[in-house]
C-alpha cells in the first residue's frame, strides 16, 4: 500500500490519538453541560487542524510543498467528509438513549466504549479496505454505487417514531440475553439468584456498538473518494471520531433543530458516489470536492435556520 506516513508520522499519531484519548476519558470529568460540550468540540477541531498544519509542514520539508498540498487538503477533506457522516452516527445514539430512558449520568460509560470500539473497527476496516482497493481498484465502482444508493436512500426514508423492540437484532438479543427489567447504575451486568444477567445498558451498548459498524461501511468507502493512503484515510476518520462525546452531548438539547440535515448528509453521499463511479472519465480535484462538501454542509444548515426561524410563531 501507498502511503506519505513514515515510522515517524505513524508514531506521532499514536502519541497524539492515546493523548488525545486520555484528555477526553478522563479529564473532562462526568458532566457536560452544552456550554462545556461546544468548548471542547472547539478544541477537537483546533487540535486536528493543528495536526494538519504540522502535517503540511513535514511534508513540505521532506517530500515538497506540492505533496504537501495536496495531502493536507485531503486529510482536511476526508476529515470534512467523516466530521459530517459523524452527525448522523450521534442521532442514532440519541435515540437509542432516548428509547431505553437511559438517564444522562448513565451514558457517559456507554460513549466511553462506543468511542473506543469505533477506533478499533475503523482502524481495522481501513487497513482492510485499503488493501483490498490496492488488489483489486474495480471495489471503487462498488463503494461508488453503494453510496450513491445510500444517500438516495437516506433522502427518501420517512421520519417516523420507530419500536425499536420489533426490530430483528433487538428480539434476537432480548431472547438470548438475560435481561433484567431495570437498570442498575452503570452496571453492564449484574448477579441475582447466583445467575448473571445482562443490564438494559448492555443492550445499549451492543446496539451502540452495531451502529458503528453500519455507520463505518458508509464513512470509509466516502473517504476512498478522496484518497487511498491509510495514513491520511485513518487520520482524518480517528481525528473526527475523537470529538465524538463532545459533539453527542453538544446536539442531544438541540437534536430536533437541525431536521434537515439528512437531506444535506445524502446529498453528500450521492455527490461522492458519482465521483467514484465516474473517475476515468471525469476527475474532480480535491479542492472542488471540498468546496461541494462544504458548501453542502452550510448551504444545509443555514436553510435549517431559516425553517426554524419560520416556524417561531
Amino acid at each position: 500500500m501507498n502511503t506519505v506516513g513514515t515510522p515517524l508520522l505513524w508514531g506521532g499519531f499514536a502519541v497524539v490519538v492515546v493523548a488525545m484519548l486520555a484528555l477526553d476519558l478522563l479529564w473532562q470529568g462526568r458532566a457536560m453541560t452544552f456550554k462545556r460540550a461546544a468548548w471542547w468540540s472547539l478544541v477537537w477541531v483546533s487540535l486536528s487542524m493543528l495536526f494538519n498544519a504540522i502535517f503540511w509542514w513535514y511534508l513540505s520539508l521532506t517530500q515538497g510543498r506540492g505533496v504537501a498540498d495536496t495531502q493536507a487538503l485531503a486529510f482536511l477533506t476526508g476529515y470534512l467528509i467523516e466530521k459530517a457522516l459523524a452527525v448522523d452516527n450521534v442521532f442514532v445514539w440519541l435515540m437509542l438513549f432516548n428509547y431505553f430512558a437511559i438517564p444522562p449520568q448513565m451514558q457517559r460509560r456507554v460513549l466511553v466504549y462506543g468511542v473506543l470500539g469505533a477506533i478499533v473497527l475503523r482502524t481495522l476496516m481501513i487497513f482492510g479496505g485499503s488493501w483490498l482497493v490496492t488488489q483489486f481498484s474495480w471495489l471503487l465502482y462498488i463503494f461508488g454505487a453503494f453510496l450513491l444508493f445510500t444517500g438516495i436512500k437516506m433522502a427518501l426514508a420517512k421520519e417516523q417514531a420507530s419500536n425499536l423492540d420489533n426490530k430483528p437484532v433487538v428480539r434476537w438479543l432480548r431472547g438470548h440475553l438475560r435481561l433484567t427489567s431495570e437498570l442498575h447504575g452503570e452496571h453492564f451486568f449484574v448477579r441475582q439468584n447466583g445467575l448473571l444477567y445482562a443490564t438494559p445498558l448492555m443492550l445499549v451498548l451492543i446496539l451502540v456498538e452495531l451502529s458503528d459498524v453500519i455507520f463505518a461501511v458508509d464513512s470509509i468507502p466516502a473517504i476512498f473518494a478522496v484518497t487511498t493512503d491509510p495514513f491520511i484515510v485513518l487520520t482524518s476518520n480517528l481525528f473526527a471520531i475523537l470529538g465524538l462525546r463532545a459533539m453527542f452531548f453538544m446536539l442531544a438539547g438541540v437534536a430536533e433543530r437541525f431536521s434537515l440535515l439528512k437531506y444535506g448528509l445524502a446529498l453528500i453521499l450521492v455527490f461522492i458516489g458519482i465521483k467514484m463511479m465516474i473517475v476515468d472519465i471525469i476527475h474532480i480535484p480535491i479542492a472542488l470536492s471540498l468546496g461541494m462538501v462544504a458548501t453542502i454542509l452550510v448551504g444545509t444548515l443555514l436553510i435549517n435556520v431559516w425553517v426554524n426561524q419560520r416556524r417561531v410563531p
